[in-house]
């Protein structure tokens, strides 16, 4: 058997929510392994950056735009690809939705809304659409959270998605399996993202979450992506269903 390897050329890769932060980060070290990396986010301007990026380092990407949380979006972004490369080897489900921050009794409708429509709904199908293109086997990654395994105070609802995007990982992960499609999450802690930066910004919330986090500081979102490279990768190929937490040891404690 040959020897594992992180090399990913040849490969068609997918990654949403890739204008900033987490995904930005996996879209340009996948793209730098050798793979086609489509870059998606809701704005096309945004995806389009990071594509010149990778192209100037010498990578193959370009852009897509899609709202994950529109079916409609889905739906167009998959016929595009099958269109233009009749395939699809591996999928980064990355795109979420701001969460809502404050008591989880006060929680809107519509913060409510807006994330289960992104962070489920959106995740689940793109794994439906992204699964149905490969053809030859390849790789699902869900981007959850430790929020999935601990609930983050004050974000409620977020947690409470992030932890149906384990529980999706596994049941793809089994019915998907024989398709030779292997499907697994990546739960971040607290990563210096702007998504995050409310609370990274908050320097009582700060030091409160390093109390927490055994190795004392925050991650940046390239420390993130390596979980990601090696989850789609050959080095991975007997890995299916699993959560890869890359926290600082935040769930140790």
């Amino acid at each position: 058997m040959a020897q594992p390897t992180l090399d990913l050329s040849g490969k068609i890769a997918l990654v949403t929510g890739a204008s900033r932060g987490i995904g930005e980060a996996i879209a340009k070290l996948l793209a730098a392994h050798g793979a086609h990396v489509i870059v998606s986010s809701r704005k096309m301007e945004a995806c389009a950056e990071v594509v010149a990026a990778i192209q100037s380092a010498g990578g193959s990407a370009e852009a897509m735009a899609c709202h994950v949380g529109e079916m409609a979006q889905i739906e167009a972004i998959f016929e595009a690809i099958a269109a233009k490369h009749g395939r699809l080897d591996i999928l980064v489900n990355n795109a979420a939705a701001n969460p809502y921050f404050g008591p989880i009794l006060d929680t809107p409708l519509g913060a409510f809304q807006k994330t289960v429509d992104v962070n489920i709904r959106g995740y689940f199908f793109m794994s439906v659409g992204g699964a149905k293109l490969m053809q030859q086997g390849g790789a699902i990654v869900n981007v959850a959270s430790v929020n999935g395994v601990v609930p983050g105070l004050y974000q409620g609802i977020y947690s409470i998605t992030k932890a149906a995007v384990i529980s999706m990982t596994e049941a793809f992960a089994k019915e998907c399996a024989p398709l030779k499609i292997r499907v697994n999450a990546l739960l971040p802690g607290f990563t210096d993202t702007k998504f995050a930066a409310t609370l990274v910004n908050n320097p009582a919330i700060l030091a409160k979450a390093l109390e927490h986090i055994p190795m004392q500081r925050i991650a940046e979102p390239d420390e993130i992506a390596g979980a990601a490279l090696y989850l789609v990768s050959a080095a991975a190929s007997y890995t299916t269903g699993t959560c890869l937490t890359v926290d600082g040891g935040y769930l140790t404690v």
